[in-house]
């Protein structure tokens, strides 16, 4: 779960939150012991955005980008106005490997919680406990929702920044790299690779490299056919609205597969593996067919019967690039999923007698 920040001088602008009904003794204690991060900040303006082609080093790649001396390349990173993913960065050497997204800011950017260089011998960050496997080459961990995996313009704290922190009090010159991403609002797994060599590797041939990408998502209403599989084409418009589209020209194939595992007269929980990673693809497709995942505001009514998205990457399998060995991530279930299907409705005899 995400950890409370120290209150600082600069108070960042809260959302709204969404209307909640009652919830579970454990699902309020799990929101008391965390909270989410408050990283909404006044929008950053940019002057330069790329996105990284191949690996190379930082100063190396905006000397060849921006037309200025060496020195005046090295003051903008003094000045903390190169941005690598979101993440201010000041080291000339910093790595860079392929899709990062380097930005240089119009002003200094800062971020409040970050980590002191060197070794340490107890890290304190957050991500300590969402942590579910480690290793010399990857980090994976149980992303909570309502964090995102990615900066964006508005929120600069994020899963990615928490990782660049923890590794870096791990060693001064460590750094995760991109995998994948998920949706703010879904919980569960997500990766980082931590050595660029092997990054490198698995972007290649990612989605040849991945054998399972399972989530458990909550949904609307009783569906007929307990197991199926949807096939769409799936644009996007100005407004980042995912929907379907006839026109195979302009959308992008998705193909998601589904199975009841629990149900009542609500709601039902389904099993869901993709064997394509397009952006709110469950979400999209499951509205489609009449059955929107519960707390969806985006494709849905956003009413959920605990207080969230109820979507979750719950494992997460792919092929090591060196070892070829098959490596699997996993991360539980949320409580509140199954404990939806375990209330006992009130006998509406029992009832009536006593309004009597």
């Amino acid at each position: 779960m995400v950890a409370m920040k120290k209150k600082t001088d600069r108070r960042p602008v809260q959302a709204k939150a969404p209307k909640k009904k009652a919830v579970s003794e454990t699902r309020k204690s799990r929101e008391k012991e965390a909270k989410k991060p408050e990283g909404r900040r006044p929008a950053v303006r940019y002057t330069y955005t790329w996105v990284i082609p191949h690996s190379a080093s930082l100063l190396d790649f905006l000397l060849s980008k921006i037309p200025l001396s060496r020195n005046s390349v090295k003051k903008l990173l003094h000045d903390r106005k190169v941005l690598v993913n979101g993440k201010p960065v000041t080291q000339f050497d910093y790595p860079l490997a392929k899709d990062d997204e380097v930005r240089i800011a119009r002003n200094p950017v800062r971020m409040e919680n970050s980590a002191k260089l060197g070794r340490k011998k107890t890290i304190d960050s957050p991500l300590v406990k969402w942590i579910i496997y480690e290793d010399d080459q990857f980090l994976a961990i149980d992303k909570p929702h309502g964090l995102l995996s990615v900066e964006s313009d508005q929120e600069r704290v994020c899963a990615y920044s928490y990782a660049c922190d923890y590794l870096r009090m791990k060693g001064a010159s460590n750094r995760p790299y991109i995998l994948h991403r998920i949706d703010k609002e879904t919980s569960g797994v997500l990766v980082f690779a931590k050595d660029i060599k092997v990054h490198s590797m698995l972007r290649m041939h990612w989605n040849e490299d991945i054998s399972l990408r399972e989530y458990y998502a909550v949904v609307n209403g009783t569906l007929p056919e307990k197991k199926g599989r949807l096939v769409h084409y799936l644009a996007e418009n100005e407004n980042n609205i995912v929907y379907l589209t006839k026109n195979k020209k302009k959308g992008k194939k998705a193909i998601t597969n589904y199975e009841v595992v629990k149900e009542n007269d609500e709601y039902s929980l389904l099993r869901v593996t993709i064997e394509t990673g397009r952006k709110n693809q469950i979400r999209v497709q499951m509205a489609s067919i009449g059955h929107p995942i519960v707390g969806d505001e985006k494709y849905g009514d956003g009413i959920s019967p605990f207080g969230r998205l109820g979507l979750h990457a719950s494992e997460l399998d792919f092929i090591h690039p060196e070892t070829h060995e098959i490596m699997k991530m996993k991360a539980p279930v949320p409580e509140e999923f199954y404990s939806l299907f375990r209330r006992k409705k009130p006998d509406q005899k029992n009832v009536q007698a006593e309004k009597e």
